[in-house]
């Protein structure tokens, strides 16, 4: 047989791994989402997840696109607060107020943050609620109206600064920080909701976007918590303990 017998068969091409993230699958011809997303957090992963739960093949392919990311929190945002704002018109109660806003677009931009599990929220949306309305009765403000209708006088300053640090701190010691529970403190503090029966729906309401938060989320595939964040996975693995190194361990 001659050297050159064989060098013109073709290379036989090697196997390209399946399912690998942001490629195509072999059998569906598909990609699998890649984590995080184009625009970071979880938003391609659960526009797959539902496009395909749904059998739409084109918006599978497209899952990652940033004009499809787009709608996606287009649609949802006017679905989250469109419900909240239905019940508002039907009970006259006010389900609706400014910091549900980025609660909702954590819930569904970044759900497997600690911020984002149903734990944090409603623990953060609480205490920013009741810091709030402890800072209206330290400053004698429980009988007064919005800051904007009123105007800033001096207790209500010290109300808002006391309601901020209080909300900020108690987070923190509870291990539950919700960066929206920052807003939901001022809100109350600066008088645009300053009854009980104001905060009590409130919290229903963010009871109601964390519900709406779980269905979806999970509908798409993502591990939503039912309550406590899941804990954080190791940065890197161990390495070897220096002192028995040294020692020739």
């Amino acid at each position: 047989m001659s050297a050159t017998d064989g060098a013109d068969l073709p290379a036989t091409p090697e196997p390209q791994p399946s399912g690998a993230p942001g490629q195509r699958d072999g059998h569906e011809s598909v990609r699998t989402p890649r984590r995080p997303g184009p625009i970071g957090g979880d938003m391609a992963t659960i526009v797959f997840g539902l496009a395909k739960r749904a059998r739409i093949p084109s918006l599978v392919q497209r899952h990652d696109s940033t004009t499809v990311l787009g709608l996606f929190a287009f649609v949802n945002g006017v679905v989250a607060i469109a419900i909240m704002s239905a019940v508002a018109l039907i009970t006259g109660a006010p389900f609706i107020f400014p910091s549900l806003g980025p609660t909702a677009f954590l819930l569904f931009y970044t759900p497997m943050l600690a911020a984002s599990s149903p734990r944090n929220c409603l623990i953060g949306h609480g205490i920013g609620a009741a810091s709030g309305y402890f800072a209206l009765v330290v400053f004698g403000l429980t009988d007064h109206g919005p800051a904007l209708a009123e105007g800033v006088a001096w207790n209500r300053v010290g109300a808002a600064a006391l309601s901020l640090g209080l909300t900020s701190g108690l987070m923190v010691w509870a291990r539950s920080p919700h960066p929206p529970a920052g807003a939901t403190t001022l809100i109350v503090s600066l008088g645009i909701l300053h009854r009980p029966s104001d905060l009590a729906i409130l919290m229903v309401a963010v009871a109601l976007l964390v519900v709406q938060a779980y269905v979806i989320n999970r509908s798409a595939g993502i591990a939503y918590p039912r309550w406590s964040p899941a804990p954080n996975p190791p940065l890197s693995p161990p390495g070897p303990d220096p002192s028995r190194r040294d020692l020739g361990l």
